[in-house]
């Protein structure tokens, strides 16, 4: 495998363009993110946030530009970078238990002949454990609540043992038990030194919760540190004059601020 090179972004998206048939979804957004941290997409429905996720991860294509993963392309260092899809893309009635599910992310590592053996299942289980789960690792998939699949599939991610993980609205439909303990193993990663891109539609939380955001709607806003990126006008544009939200944004900020 090629090497990263050196002193490269863990990201870094240059006049990013999709487009579904002849309509633009997404277009020319350059984003860097250079080292470990907790980094939100925000904007409204429709804004292209997943669209934009999906195309750094060549889940779908590029129209125009370029996406690397330290200054590699994805196809050279795809063992480091790790997806939680969105629930709604998942079919919960596939036959398969818990356990067989994270041990999925452990098939990249293994490549296409070996099967996971012991240390793999060690493996699993522990990333169960991390997320609360070491209970139900039997349990068929389509058994458990929306809160605990997703952490099922962030468990999966953990088993990649990636140093960028991608997660596409974690928190839609998810408890507050289940958002709580996600985002606080999402914590232990960015403490661990691993790049956590999280696409999220909760303004009041992405204040208290995020390190850098950026701002999207269909092109990139702003981006930045949350507290510098997250101000009135950003949102105005990023939002058209439609959130009733800014003094909830505007105090979670000055209560993050305040946090020692």
């Amino acid at each position: 495998m090629t090497e990263p090179r050196a002193g490269a972004p863990c990201v870094e998206l240059h006049d990013v363009t999709v487009a579904y048939g002849r309509r633009p979804v997404v277009w020319n957004v350059d984003l860097t993110i250079d080292s470990a941290c907790l980094f939100g997409i925000i904007g409204p429905n429709g804004a292209g946030k997943s669209t934009l996720v999906k195309a750094a991860l060549g889940l779908v294509p590029l129209v125009g530009g370029e996406v690397t993963f330290f200054g590699r392309p994805l196809s050279q260092v795809r063992s480091r970078v790790g997806y939680v899809p969105q629930r709604e893309s998942v079919d919960w009635d596939f036959p398969v238990n818990v356990t067989d599910v994270v041990l999925m992310g452990t098939y990249g590592r293994l490549g296409w002949f070996r099967r996971p053996g012991d240390r793999e299942r060690r493996l699993a289980r522990e990333c169960l454990d991390r997320v609360g789960l070491a209970d139900v690792a039997t349990r068929q998939i389509g058994k458990l609540s929306g809160g605990q699949q997703q952490r099922v599939f962030l468990a999966r991610a953990l088993a990649q043992q990636a140093d960028v993980y991608f997660l596409d609205e974690p928190m839609a439909g998810v408890d507050v038990r289940s958002q709580e303990r996600i985002f606080r193993v999402l914590d232990e990663l960015k403490a661990e030194g691993r790049l956590v891109v999280v696409v999220h539609h909760d303004l009041r939380t992405a204040a208290e919760w995020f390190d850098r955001v950026a701002l999207v709607d269909r092109r990139l806003v702003a981006s930045g540190s949350t507290a510098e990126t997250l101000t009135p006008d950003n949102l105005r544009q990023t939002y058209a004059g439609h959130i009733d939200v800014l003094d909830d944004v505007g105090r979670a900020i000055a209560a993050r601020e305040r946090t020692p």
